[in-house]
């Protein structure tokens, strides 16, 4: 088969490699779409591995079908299903060998570009605000970085959980889009001043992939209570924290990966989140947002694209 490395001088391209060889537990999925999330981009440049037994190329999440499955696989899985799958890596290929707890169906309707946007996107805004920030309906959060990939998917889900939800863009263009998902307030990063708007509005929960010293201002206006969720430092590695207001407000600031969390506990976010966000996919009332679908090919042209943060919602690689 083929799939995408990353050369030395960290160039992507459509190489041949062994094809993966299922345990007995796995099943094998012939991947038709990759969807590309940020990590992809800190593997490429060494500074994101992939875990112990993962392929080495990139890809988190996928969509296909389940081309064969190991001696020992049991379950509802069966050989033909349209399957989307979170991995720990390798879905930039034409195959990959798969643990079952780890698939979700392929909602009515959907094609593979559109299922391969959920995996990874949707589980990190279940994990995130849900089972590390406890979020309850009426509570009020805010998510930088709206129009991302994660964004897209994290405003849909704080929705469907009943909260109020304010986020962060970087154009008007990318503020329209997430008012069109429900956003209540949005906060343009480069005109707006985002403290005096958490003066005004309090929040309960943070999503946050920025850090840097953006958290340091802002942290201690979290109301009473507050949790401060942080995925990723874009902003920086680097924050100087008041820490009197996290005492006397009772607040909580949590670290947060989904690739490093153990394959049990990955069972479980997908469990939930097939029961409690599924039924949502499924109707129509959310749906992944789909900036571009190119070619395994334009690996390299749909990273530029992601590196430069041009993207409304996700960019998605169409295998076949």
């Amino acid at each position: 088969m083929h799939a995408i490395k990353v050369d030395e001088n960290q160039n992507l391209a459509w190489s041949p490699v062994p094809d993966p060889v299922p345990a007995p537990g796995e099943v094998l999925v012939e991947i038709h779409a990759a969807a590309l999330n940020r990590a992809d981009l800190l593997q490429r440049a060494g500074k994101y591995p992939p875990p112990p037994g993962a392929p080495e190329w990139m890809g988190l999440e996928i969509a296909g079908v389940i081309a064969a499955t190991g001696t020992a696989c049991h379950g509802p899985w069966r050989t033909g299903d349209r399957v989307a799958a979170l991995l720990g890596g390798g879905g930039y290929a034409e195959k990959v060998a798969v643990d079952p707890a780890m698939l979700l169906p392929v909602p009515s309707g959907y094609s593979m570009a559109e299922a391969a946007a959920l995996p990874e996107a949707f589980a990190t805004s279940y994990l995130n605000l849900q089972i590390e920030a406890d979020l309850h309906p009426g509570e009020t959060v805010l998510i930088h970085a709206g129009a991302s990939g994660l964004g897209t998917a994290a405003i849909q889900t704080a929705k469907i959980l009943g909260a109020r939800v304010i986020t962060t863009v970087g154009s008007p263009e990318k503020a329209a889009a997430v008012r069109r998902l429900g956003a209540d307030i949005v906060v343009n990063r480069h005109h707006d001043d985002l403290g005096k708007v958490l003066d005004a509005n309090p929040v309960d929960v943070v999503l946050d992939c920025v850090g840097g010293d953006a958290l340091g201002r802002h942290i201690e206006k979290l109301a009473p209570g507050g949790r401060w969720v942080l995925i990723a430092t874009l902003g920086g590695e680097h924050a100087e924290i008041a820490l009197r207001p996290i005492l006397k407000r009772g607040l909580r600031l949590i670290g947060s990966t989904l690739r490093s969390r153990t394959p049990a506990m990955k069972a479980r976010i997908l469990a939930e989140m097939r029961e409690r966000i599924w039924p949502a996919l499924e109707s129509g009332r959310i749906r992944p947002v789909i900036h571009e679908v190119l070619p395994v090919t334009d690996a390299e042209k749909a990273h530029a694209i992601l590196a430069a943060g041009r993207n409304i919602g996700k960019v998605v690689l169409q295998i076949r």
